[in-house]
């Protein structure tokens, strides 16, 4: 090792204050003497001593005034200072960089220690964006960070004055060497874009009733659309406080749209208002406008905005939000021009004591690559972190949406951001999705993290657009071991997991229930245009109480457009449940083409097991499909070509029909199978077939060597389906179906590429 070799070696560490830490000593000292016997073997002085030259005293030294030691050690104690250089070097390489971040903390500290000293002159910083800032100066001059950089953050509240923002400054060094912003082992802390309201008083006369003033609404600085007190969301004010309104008749398409109200229904001076909103109900979309005129002899509000041409439903549902009058227990109601917030407490709470808190910010994180120069955030970990609380706005015009809530964006959100991960993260509290990883983001990785209470879905991946650049492309993701639930909060029409124009992902070992729409959706291509959407990989997911009989037109997995390579398998679903119509557990919509399904069990859905809109060229294999309250298997459109081939399955119900929808054409495959009907009315050996009986069926060309017969299932009123040992499936070629790696895994069980 020579001159060149060392001469990169800061013998300090200077933080981004500028002040120096004094190194440790024993690493020091091997650093320092190894340096003083090469200069001094280049002079031809190779007898020279581990201190012989320098000036190096120990902290304890300096403290004490201690004259410097000088030795002539013999000479294996220089070889002695070399092996021990080399073992500090590699100490040093291995070890991160570890700023310190504490509700305790000062940014006038340095941030190198875990907790204040005992002398009140050092120790963690205070705020997360003062952690990044000095991340950035020591990446840039201290050079034995370059083998990464972590962010620890002690358990409390960090709220944002604004988003934190990374950019390709702060890229990690390698996958092995990232930079990290993760807790402290063992702790939570959280990272709030909330704000607390005080000042709470008893409005006289009025049980329960509360009310605070905030003076930055009066003045237009702030306003807010969720509140939460103790860390539970509250209803704003919401008319009728339970049930729903019924626009009267047809779905409204003017525009502005118009909707047409039953008699006392609205009122007129909601309109004066400005701040009182229509939350309508149309299929699988909702819309949200504010009222901007009332027409009381023809029953007719005006809103805000323009339908959708897909917003439509006949006598469709809808409340009103934030309409100024009495207050259901749970509710609250902003006045903006007063500058008061109203908010009728629960039995148990007591606002002088409560814990109330509103939203400032819309997002919490950006992770921004530089697009124009193709420079990605790399090697970025996000680990043991909670966020919570951020708000939505409401443009001029409203909100109206077409499918999946696409307009509203992630609260952590990433552009060109590759091999990048989060993990073990909560996101709570939040009004969008909660992650979104958009244009350019390639190789990220979002394993074991919770997602609940959110606005809209949980993880939105890829453009709804095509992109050509190879950099600005989206691919390659794995999203594991997830636990999603109570989605779709403000936005219903929102999704667990959204893959946009996006391939080769893969979504395992997930836990999604409790929203009111698709759990899964892979596509974002209505035909048979080819898309960079294929070759996906959706596996061994556990996916139940979905829809809730809110919205229509879902499915537990949700397909769009030609996506070749893609596998759908090893899924169990249950629960799927369409306010009106399409509440199905596996759903190739429009254009869904080469998909294989294999290896699924989907049970209780109220539509059908599976139902293909149109598509091409799929596969249906060794899946289970149980119970389907109205159908069983659903195919709506005839087309010239061959749908899907389904063999090998096994469909046992108890109600409805086996066959739903359009099955003239028979350009579709279908053998191999095993069909029972379990209803005791049921005649043996006999089953209707869209309309027909099974001899009629084969004589078109179908289920040549399917089996109407009990499939023996070990316990299937309880959920069990598994299959005997004499199970007539077997001999047809069924596989059984293995269950127990179905979502979320322990950690130790989760493989390595996850």
């Amino acid at each position: 090792m020579g001159k060149r070799a060392l001469s990169g070696m800061n013998f300090k560490e200077t933080t981004g204050n500028g002040r120096i830490i004094l190194p440790t000593e024993p690493v020091q000292a091997a650093k320092v003497a190894a340096m003083r016997y090469v200069t001094d073997e280049r002079r031809g002085n190779t007898y020279a001593g581990c201190v012989s030259q320098v000036p190096y005293r120990s902290m304890n030294d300096q403290k004490q005034n201690k004259p410097i030691q000088k030795a002539q050690p013999p000479r294996w104690s220089i070889w002695i200072a070399l092996l021990a250089l080399v073992l500090a070097t590699n100490r040093l390489s291995s070890a991160p960089f570890t700023i310190h971040v504490s509700p305790l903390g000062d940014n006038n500290w340095s941030g190198r220690l875990e907790a204040p000293a005992a002398n009140g002159r050092d120790g963690p910083l205070a705020t997360v964006p003062a952690a990044i800032k000095s991340a950035r100066l020591a990446r840039r001059e201290a050079g034995n960070v370059s083998d990464g950089i972590t962010i620890s953050l002690r358990a409390g509240v960090y709220e944002l004055e604004e988003p934190l923002v990374l950019t390709s400054e702060d890229s990690g060094a390698s996958a092995k060497r990232p930079f990290t912003i993760s807790a402290y082992p063992g702790e939570r802390p959280i990272i709030s874009g909330g704000h607390r309201i005080a000042g709470w008083k008893k409005v006289e006369d009025k049980a329960g009733l509360w009310q605070a003033e905030v003076p930055s609404l009066r003045d237009g600085h702030w306003y807010f659309r969720s509140l939460f007190v103790n860390g539970h969301r509250k209803q704003r004010a919401r008319t009728p406080a339970k049930g729903f309104f019924r626009i009267q008749g047809g779905s409204p398409q003017d525009k502005p749209l118009r909707l047409k109200f039953k008699p006392g229904d609205i009122r007129k001076e909601w309109a004066s208002d400005g701040d009182v909103e229509v939350v309508a109900f149309f299929n699988w979309a909702d819309i949200r406008m504010q009222i901007r005129a009332v027409d009381e002899v023809n029953h007719i509000a005006t809103l805000a905005g323009n339908p959708r041409t897909s917003n439509r439903e006949d006598n469709a549902r809808y409340f009103i939000e934030n309409a100024p009058g009495g207050l259901a227990p749970g509710e609250w109601y902003l006045d903006r021009k007063a500058g008061l917030i109203s908010y009728h407490a629960e039995p148990s709470e007591d606002l002088s004591k409560a814990e109330v808190l509103a939203p400032r910010l819309n997002s919490l994180l950006s992770l921004r690559g530089d697009l124009t120069e193709k420079k990605a955030i790399q090697h970025v970990m996000l680990r043991g972190l909670t966020f919570s609380y951020t708000d939505w706005a409401l443009a001029e015009n409203g909100y109206a949406d077409t499918q999946a809530a696409i307009a509203t964006r992630g609260d952590i959100r990433a552009e060109a951001a590759m091999d990048c991960a989060v993990e073990d993260c909560t996101f709570t509290h939040l009004a969008g999705y909660a992650l979104e990883f958009g244009r350019g983001c390639q190789r990220n990785k979002v394993g074991g993290n919770e997602i609940t209470d959110v606005g809209a879905g949980g993880i939105r991946v890829g453009e709804t657009g095509k992109r050509q650049d190879e950099f600005e492309q989206n691919h390659s993701h794995t999203i594991t071991d997830n636990h999603m639930h109570h989605l779709g909060m403000i936005y219903p029409s929102a999704v667990g997991v959204l893959i946009l124009q996006s391939g080769q992902n893969r979504v395992a070992h997930n836990h999604i229930h409790d929203l009111y729409y698709t759990a899964i959706s892979v596509g974002w291509n209505w035909g048979y245009q080819e898309t960079p959407c294929r070759e996906n990989t959706i596996e061994f997911n556990h996916l139940h109480d979905i829809g809730q009989f809110m919205l229509s037109d879902m499915g537990a997995i949700y397909t769009l457009g030609i996506q070749r390579g893609t596998v759908i398998r090893n899924n169990l679903i249950h629960d799927v449940n369409a306010y009106t119509y399409g509440g199905w557990g596996l759903y190739p919509d429009e254009g869904s083409s080469e998909i294989i399904f294999e290896n699924n069990v989907v049970y209780r859905t109220k539509s059908a097991g599976f139902h293909q809109h149109y598509g091409r060229e799929n596969i249906v294999r060794n899946n289970i499909f149980a119970f389907g309250k109205e159908h069983q298997m659903m195919r709506t459109r005839e087309e010239a070509h061959l749908s899907f081939i389904f063999t090998n399955n096994i469909v046992y119900f108890d109600s409805g029909t086996l066959l739903g929808g359009n099955w003239s054409n028979d350009r579709y495959t279908m053998d191999g199978n095993t069909f029972f009907d379990a209803r005791p009315a049921a005649i043996p050996g006999s089953i209707d077939l869209a309309g027909v009986k099974l001899e009629q069926w084969r004589q078109r060309g179908h289920d040549l060597n399917s089996l109407i017969a009990d499939p023996r299932f070990v316990a299937p009123q309880e959920h069990d389906f598994h299959l005997q040992p004499n199970s007539p499936a077997l001999g047809l070629g069924f596989h059984p179906i293995d269950l127990s790696q179905v979502g979320v895994r322990a950690i130790r069980g989760r493989d390595s590429r996850d």
